[in-house]
């Protein structure tokens, strides 16, 4: 069997290629968004006609459907992630985290580290590419962190990461777009909204489920169509109509790095390990 990011190797492989010269085809912190396209919130809590009760309804008649992503400011925080530039095969995803430096994305280890090669080079982070577009710009990446246990041994259990971006025309990603929190010992059954890019589209896909246990260290969610690309997907609870952001609380990979099986993802399950890469990321 191949694993989620044996399936997207490929793109990534083209990149490095290119990179060389060779041509191919293929290709919880304390910081708050001081940037939101959010509306007033009414008084009932309701927001554009959208109350909590009202959007819990709408998830649930669509729990285990992947469907399309629209352009909102949710799915905005959410970007492909690519070799240089946005020119070429983008072959994971990531998303914007809360951070006190405004400047901090999220995403499977596997996607920006190889145990045996170390951090992977000239990785451009994207929000919200669709067609081609790239309109909330283009964030080369900078530090990497990642846990020691899956830079020394690919640890599944940790196969999270979270990189500092750079700024862009002297503002941070966050700053830009916002973000979401980051969660940890959330349990084992959530409802979650997971979105992201297959390396075969270009335009992001989303599903809403509810987790459950695959093993104490690992979360699982049953969605259709995620392929190679979607390793660093953000699984997102909580969601706030007021600021339209939530809580991370996973992000696909973990076993199998990310799940032999397009219809079954999996995560590293974020607990006190996961709470403290992100307080060296963000140290």
């Amino acid at each position: 069997m191949t694993t989620r990011r044996a399936r997207a190797a490929a793109g990534a492989l083209a990149a490095v290629l290119a990179a060389a010269g060779c041509t191919t085809s293929a290709g919880p912190g304390g910081g708050v968004p001081t940037v939101t396209s959010a509306p007033a919130t009414a008084a009932s809590g309701d927001t554009h006609g959208w109350n909590r009760q009202r959007l819990k309804g709408a998830v649930g008649r669509h729990t285990g459907v992947t469907r399309t992503a629209k352009p909102t400011v949710l799915n905005g925080l959410v970007g492909a992630v690519f070799t240089r530039n946005a020119d070429g095969d983008h072959f994971c995803t990531a998303s914007v985290v809360d951070s006190a430096g405004l400047n901090l994305i999220v995403t499977a280890a596997h996607c920006v580290w190889d145990p045996k090669l170390g951090q992977r080079g000239d990785l451009v982070f994207v929000p919200g590419y669709r067609g081609g577009d790239t309109p909330s710009g283009v964030w080369p990446l900078l530090a990497v962190t990642v846990d020691d246990g899956w830079k020394n041994d690919a640890d599944p259990d940790m196969d999270v990461a979270f990189a500092v971006v750079q700024a862009q025309n002297g503002q941070q990603v966050q700053q830009v777009l916002g973000a979401n929190r980051l969660g940890v010992n959330r349990g084992y059954r959530v409802p979650v909204k997971v979105t992201g890019y297959p390396g075969s589209s270009d335009v992001p896909i989303t599903c809403s489920n509810t987790t459950t246990e695959q093993s104490p260290t690992q979360l699982r969610i049953d969605c259709p169509d995620y392929t190679g690309g979607t390793s660093g997907s953000p699984w997102v609870t909580d969601f706030d109509p007021a600021t339209r952001t939530g809580t991370v609380v996973g992000v696909i990979g973990g076993y199998q790095e990310g799940g032999n099986s397009p219809d079954t993802s999996y995560s590293s399950y974020f607990g006190d390990r996961v709470q403290a890469l992100y307080d060296r990321a963000t140290g």
